[in-house]
């Protein structure tokens, strides 16, 4: 990989590696009441969105828990793509009907990131500004240990299951940031791959785009020692691009070339469904502790500044762009741009993610189209255009993706106003 564009005077020599405790595979779900008492959690507060409670799934893991002595008490009030006010809310009610020894989250990245909010809450002082991601909020560190958290994806995308971050919007701001620390990370992740039948084509469309965006962008991250070397106390849980976040990355991609078209086209298919939430996992492990670059970056405000649209199979009752065909939006257009910093990487990204395509003869063309035609094929909105946006918008789009800095900093190449820009502009319409 390119390194070019980086010459720290004393470069990164360690990276740092962490993920939760993972039981996998169908059944799986079945078995947190045994997982939680093994913590010796008397009282458990289940977090999840009206949406997956009415699947009957968060009720099912609640019950199992009262053969080992545990009461278990379902909050479903998560609201889908989270905001400041509704965190604010689950905590308040965490707050008032507490207290508790453990969390289970039962749903997608909105049911997991309300939970590690619920659960930085209920543990530590202060506000939630107050531990949002700097320039939003005041960046600060959890003081306290949190509870042993669960996380059971019903979605197969987010990786929320293994990361370090809670993502919200902040309404007053129209700005989607995050918070992250290493203590937010889910202490077990139960992947229960027929907890995902329910999840319906558009969103498995969707969230299927983060899920390739998380493997794409970790793998083609600025490699770890392009920084300048870090003190034990600054390090942070995303350290580049690095030999294990890029062997998960890699398998994710494989796995998303055998499933995630039959996965959106035939969502009966339990072995696709079974790749797709083996790949988010996988996904996951890679860019939560690489991390990811512009693709994230722009979703911010492209979600966040929503006008009217509403996507296919989510709720009808509120304008939101989801946040896996947010990232997607400008995908083609951010690799086209990354190409040169690491042109080795883009092709094999190309060639994992479509072992049949052909390699064009410019090959910054190969990935871009090796995504527009899966995009096309699963039915991700043309661009930027076909969401709502112009070419007016595309200033305040810039200046949102610009307060994203800790993403920004993890691109393989310096990303100027104007870069940015560019990108937005040829992202109105993909084909």
């Amino acid at each position: 990989m390119s390194a070019s564009t980086f010459q720290p005077a004393n470069p990164e020599s360690v990276f740092t590696y962490g993920a939760p405790h993972l039981k996998f595979g169908v059944g799986a779900a079945d078995e947190i009441g045994y997982d939680l008492s093994q913590t010796g959690a008397k009282r458990v507060l289940v977090v999840t969105d009206p949406g997956v409670a009415a699947t009957g799934h968060p009720q099912r893991v609640a019950d199992q828990m009262e053969q080992f002595g545990i009461e278990a008490h379902v909050f479903d009030g998560a609201h889908v793509e989270p905001t400041d006010e509704s965190l604010q809310h689950a905590v308040d009610w965490a707050r008032e009907n507490g207290p508790w020894d453990a969390i289970v989250a039962v749903g997608g990245g909105t049911s997991i990131d309300t939970a590690k909010a619920v659960n930085l809450m209920t543990t530590n002082p202060g506000e939630l500004m107050d531990y949002v991601n700097k320039p939003v909020g005041g960046g600060k560190a959890p003081v306290n240990p949190l509870h042993p958290l669960v996380a059971v994806p019903t979605t197969t995308g987010t990786g929320a299951e293994s990361t370090t971050i809670c993502v919200l919007d902040v309404l007053s701001l129209k700005v989607k940031t995050g918070i992250s620390h290493a203590r937010l990370r889910p202490t077990l992740a139960v992947i229960d791959p027929s907890l995902t039948r329910t999840q319906p084509a558009g969103v498995t469309a969707a969230a299927g785009m983060d899920i390739l965006c998380h493997a794409l962008e970790s793998y083609t991250a600025r490699p770890y020692t392009t920084y300048e070397h870090k003190t034990p106390e600054e390090r942070v849980p995303y350290c580049g691009a690095n030999p294990i976040a890029d062997m998960w990355s890699e398998k994710a991609m494989s796995l998303l070339a055998e499933s995630f078209r039959r996965a959106v086209q035939h969502g009966e298919d339990d072995e696709a469904r079974a790749k797709m939430a083996m790949a988010a996992t996988f996904a996951g492990m890679g860019f939560g502790n690489a991390g990811v670059h512009i693709p994230h970056a722009n979703a911010y405000p492209i979600a966040g500044r929503v006008k009217d649209f509403s996507p296919k199979d989510y709720p009808d009752d509120h304008p939101m762009i989801p946040h896996g065909m947010s990232v997607a939006l400008t995908a083609p257009e951010a690799f086209r741009f990354t190409f040169d910093a690491s042109p080795e990487r883009h092709r094999r990204a190309a060639q994992l993610l479509d072992p049949r395509a052909d390699e064009p003869a410019d090959a910054a063309q190969f990935l871009p189209g090796v995504l527009t035609a899966l995009m096309r094929d699963i039915d991700i909105p043309a661009g930027i255009g076909a969401v709502g946006y112009d070419e007016g918008d595309i200033g305040d789009l810039v200046q949102g993706t610009l307060k994203q800095q800790r993403l920004l900093a993890t691109a393989p190449k310096e990303v100027t106003e104007d870069d940015l820009e560019g990108i937005f502009r040829r992202s109105i319409s993909l084909w």
